[in-house]
């Protein structure tokens, strides 16, 4: 902490602007386009989201630790699109690209909380997945109701946590133009302490922390436990018994898939132009929370179950109210 503080400095003035002014899209030809291509992306992860929640929630029988994990998902992702698309769409669309200070750190914050607890998420399901089927005999006594709901909550926990460690950080900027040009399409981390004309080590130090943190050690988890799952299967008697068990883990290999890929080809991708960048970072950002619910109704029976047997009960209901009402 010592460190820190001479890092950022004592008695200093901190100069804050009245508002940062966030580049976006203003300079990609033909971006009206983009945005109604956003617009629609948000309606189906609204939708998509929302459905795979209200199924989970109304079929008891997917009450389970697993499905637990999926609707925080589905929630963690409608929080996280809700929180970037339509601030984005105001803020481009209506040429209204100001953003005040204090509104760019909240919106800074409740972004990176929901990609957090998005990755958070996938290590979960795959700590179910090596349960399962390493140890079947004992995934229900290590994979309880309660332990789940305990994981998840010091996930959410740790996600606000380490968020609001990065916002207090960028609080100890200071920023010497009057108009500050945020290099991104939302108030995002490193754009916006790339600004300051103070001391920014302790917030790239913290970035780097984050990206170790949410990035390489849950995508090495994510690995290490279908390394052991593989391991495990080899010693499977018979192959059909191997397909049977891989099959449980297609859902959620496609997520991780759906998650990681672009974030490190995004990444890796160094000499791209900066509205190509943007335009890449922000396809990282909204593809994942579309594809997600749609990943889990095409690919788990459970639900696909599920979802057939609301959708026959609401189908009678209808006939039923039909008849009353001629009758």
């Amino acid at each position: 902490m010592d460190l820190f503080n001479s890092a950022l400095g004592k008695n200093i003035t901190f100069v804050r602007p009245a508002y940062f002014i966030i580049s976006g899209f203003i300079g990609i030809p033909n971006a009206m386009y983009y945005y109604i291509f956003l617009f629609f992306v948000y309606i189906i992860s609204v939708v998509g989201n929302t459905v795979v929640m209200t199924v989970i929630y109304l079929d008891h029988n997917l009450w389970t630790p697993k499905y637990i994990v999926v609707f925080n998902l589905a929630f963690a992702d409608l929080f996280g699109t809700t929180a970037l698309v339509p601030k984005v769409l105001d803020l481009f669309l209506f040429n209204n690209n100001r953003i005040s200070y204090s509104d760019c750190l909240t919106f800074f914050f409740f972004c990176y909380v929901a990609l957090t607890m998005q990755v958070l998420n996938l290590i979960a399901l795959s700590y179910d997945r090596l349960i399962a089927i390493i140890f079947p005999l004992h995934y229900q006594v290590r994979v309880t109701h309660r332990f789940m709901f305990s994981l998840i909550a010091s996930f959410w926990l740790f996600a606000i946590a380490v968020c609001l460690m990065a916002a207090g950080l960028l609080t100890r900027l200071s920023f010497c133009k009057s108009s500050v040009v945020v290099n991104s399409y939302f108030c995002d981390h490193r754009p916006l302490y790339l600004q300051a004309c103070n001391d920014i080590t302790p917030s790239r130090v913290f970035a780097l922390f984050l990206f170790v943190i949410l990035l390489w050690l849950p995508l090495s988890f994510i690995l290490g436990t279908y390394v052991c799952i593989v391991i495990a299967l080899t010693r499977v008697a018979t192959a059909q018994e191997r397909l049977k068990a891989l099959k449980t883990c297609t859902a959620h290999i496609s997520l991780v898939a759906i998650y990681f890929i672009p974030i490190l080809i995004s990444a890796t991708m160094q000499n791209i132009h900066p509205n190509d960048r943007i335009i890449n970072h922000s396809l990282t950002y909204v593809f994942p929370p579309m594809l997600n619910p749609i990943v889990y109704v095409l690919q788990t029976q459970e639900i696909k179950t599920s979802l057939r047997k609301l959708l026959k009960i609401t189908k009678q209901s209808k006939i039923t109210v039909s008849k009353v009402l001629i009758r």
